[in-house]
C-alpha cells in the first residue's frame, strides 16, 4: 500500500515522525510521497526523505503560495537532480476558491511546474479546486508533451475526468470518499479505469471516516483503500495491489 500524498513536514506529523512512520509499515505501507508546497516546505522534505527508506518526496510550490514563493524552472530541475528520491513536481495547479485576485501568477507558476516536468520526464502533482476549465485547458496545451498527470485529491466532476482521461491521467482518491455527502465523488470514481486510480491521505488534513475531524495520517490510508475497493467492486487486496502498481508505474 502506497500514500501518493501526504505532507510530513507538517505539523503534527513532523515532531511526531517516527511514531508515524511506525504505525504506517503497521498497517503494511511500503512508500510515503511527502508533498511539497513552499520553499520552507521543501528544505524540510530534503531532510525528511533521508529519515526512512519508504520516505520519497517532491519539489514544488502550492497555488495558494506561489504569490510569495516564485520558482523557476532551472530551480526546480536542479532540485530534481541534486536527490533521487525527489521523484516528482509540484504540488501545483490553480485554486480559485478564495479569490481570483493571484490568478494570473497561479498560471505562471502552474506552467513554470509543467514544462520542468516535461523536462525532467517526471510526474505532475496538480491540484485543482474550482478552477476545472482552466487547469484543462493549460495540460491540454501540452497534450503532446507526454505529460504525467497526477491529479491529487480528485473531487472534480465526472466531465472533468472524462477530459483527463484524454490526457491520460491519473486520480488520487482521498479520505473525502468516505464522506456520506461525496455520493457524486464516489460515481465518478466508479466510472475511473482502476489503472488510473492511486490513494493518498493529504494528511494531515482530510481524514477519513470513523476519523474525521480529527488529524490525519498515512495509516488512516486504509479506511480510504477500504471505500475505494467497495465502491470498485473489488476486495481490498486486489485495490491496494491495483493502486500500489499504478504508483509503482507512474513514478518508477
Amino acid at each position: 500500500m502506497i500514500d501518493s500524498h501526504c505532507h510530513l513536514d507538517h505539523e503534527p506529523l513532523l515532531s511526531d515522525l517516527s511514531n508515524i512512520l511506525k504505525r504506517s509499515k503497521d498497517i503494511g505501507i511500503k512508500k510515503l510521497l511527502t508533498i511539497s508546497t513552499s520553499f520552507d516546505s521543501f528544505s524540510k522534505i530534503k531532510d525528511i526523505v533521508n529519515k526512512d527508506e519508504i520516505i520519497y518526496g517532491t519539489v514544488g510550490i502550492h497555488p495558494h503560495e506561489c504569490e510569495t514563493n516564485t520558482i523557476t524552472k532551472n530551480e526546480i530541475i536542479k532540485s530534481l537532480k541534486e536527490n533521487p528520491k525527489i521523484i516528482g513536481i509540484g504540488e501545483t495547479g490553480l485554486d480559485f476558491y478564495y479569490n481570483n485576485s493571484d490568478k494570473e501568477k497561479q498560471i505562471t507558476s502552474f506552467k513554470t511546474h509543467i514544462e520542468a516536468a516535461i523536462e525532467c520526464n517526471v510526474p505532475i502533482i496538480v491540484h485543482s479546486r474550482n478552477a476545472e476549465d482552466d487547469t484543462f485547458k493549460i495540460l491540454n496545451e501540452y497534450k503532446e508533451d507526454n505529460l504525467k498527470i497526477l491529479m491529487h485529491c480528485f473531487t472534480g466532476s465526472k466531465k472533468f475526468s472524462e477530459k483527463l482521461l484524454t490526457l491520460d491521467s491519473y486520480f488520487s482518491a482521498s479520505g473525502i470518499i468516505t464522506f456520506k455527502n461525496s455520493i457524486e465523488l464516489q460515481e465518478t470514481f466508479s466510472t475511473l479505469p482502476i489503472n488510473r486510480i492511486l490513494i493518498e491521505t493529504d494528511s494531515p488534513y482530510l481524514a477519513p471516516v470513523p476519523n474525521r475531524g480529527k488529524k490525519n495520517e498515512p495509516s488512516f490510508i486504509d479506511y480510504t483503500a477500504k471505500k475505494l475497493s467497495e465502491i470498485k467492486k473489488i476486495s481490498k487486496l486486489e485495490l491496494i495491489n491495483k493502486t500500489t502498481d499504478n504508483f509503482n508505474r507512474l513514478f518508477f
